[in-house]
């Protein structure tokens, strides 16, 4: 039971990571040929896309505040999914 949990929060963790890692390369140009480079831009990009389309006011001028606001919304992720699993 608490397994579930911890393997959740250890998923939803490196993800935020993931998400941290992204957004620090956008300040540098790193390889695009680069295999990692290339992992972590297919991993977040379609989220970084689904929430700058459904909510297109996180580009203020010219600044993607969406990793924010998408590692606010991970944050509840393992609290409710194990709430709801082990009621």
């Amino acid at each position: 039971m608490n397994l579930l949990c911890y393997a959740i929060h250890t998923a939803v963790s490196i993800y935020i990571w993931i998400i941290i890692i992204a957004s620090l390369m956008t300040f540098f140009q790193p390889n695009r040929y680069n295999p990692a480079v290339q992992f972590i831009y297919r991993v977040t990009e379609p989220v970084f896309a689904f929430a700058r389309q459904y909510l297109p006011f996180l580009v203020i001028s010219g600044i993607d505040l969406s990793p924010i606001v998408i590692i606010l919304g991970l944050q509840f992720i393992p609290q409710i999914l194990c709430s709801i699993l082990f009621f």
